[in-house]
C-alpha cells in the first residue's frame, strides 16, 4: 500500500504534511506514541527541506510517499529537486557545545537519526529522495 502527497515549500502547509502522514499511518498497528515519533522526524527534514534548500518558496515543490513494506515497516519518501543535503554525512555538534554556546538548532538531525531506521540518499530521475524506514 501506497500514499503520496505533494506540498509547496511554505512552512505554513507543514500541518497538512502531519496530517497526511497520520491519516497514511491510521488502521496499520502503529501506537500513538510511535505515530508522533515518526510525524516529528518527518516534519523535522520537511521542514529543513523547506528552509535550506528552497528558501520557504511556495513555487517549489517536495513530494512525500510512504510505502507499508510490510505489517510493521514504512518507508517515508521525500523527492524534491532542491540542493541536496546527506545528514548522514553531517557531523552533529556535541550536546555540551550546544547548552555552552546556548546555539539554537542542531538537535534536529540527531532527533531524525534516533527515531528513523535507515536514513538513505539517492539520486534518481534527476530528483533527490531521501528515504526514511522504520519498523514500529
Amino acid at each position: 500500500m501506497s500514499y503520496q502527497y505533494k506540498i509547496g515549500c511554505s512552512l505554513n502547509n507543514l500541518k497538512g504534511v502531519r496530517e497526511f502522514i497520520r491519516k497514511s499511518l491510521e488502521g496499520h498497528d502503529v501506537s500513538d506514541l510511535e505515530t508522533g515519533a515518526i510525524v516529528l522526524a518527518l516534519d523535522e527534514m520537511c521542514s529543513n527541506l523547506m528552509i535550506h534548500a528552497h528558501h520557504c518558496n511556495p513555487d517549489h515543490f517536495i513530494a512525500m510517499n510512504i510505502h507499508i513494506e510490510s505489517k510493521r515497516t514504512f518507508v517515508f519518501e521525500i523527492v524534491d529537486d532542491g540542493l541536496m543535503f546527506d545528514i548522514n554525512l553531517f557531523q552533529e555538534p556535541q550536546l555540551d557545545n550546544l547548552v555552552h554556546e546556548k546555539r539554537k538548532g542542531g538537535l534536529g538531525i540527531r532527533l531524525v537519526k534516533t527515531i528513523m531506521d535507515k536514513i538513505e540518499y539517492l539520486h534518481e530521475g534527476g530528483k533527490n529522495v531521501c528515504r526514511l524506514t522504520k519498523t514500529v
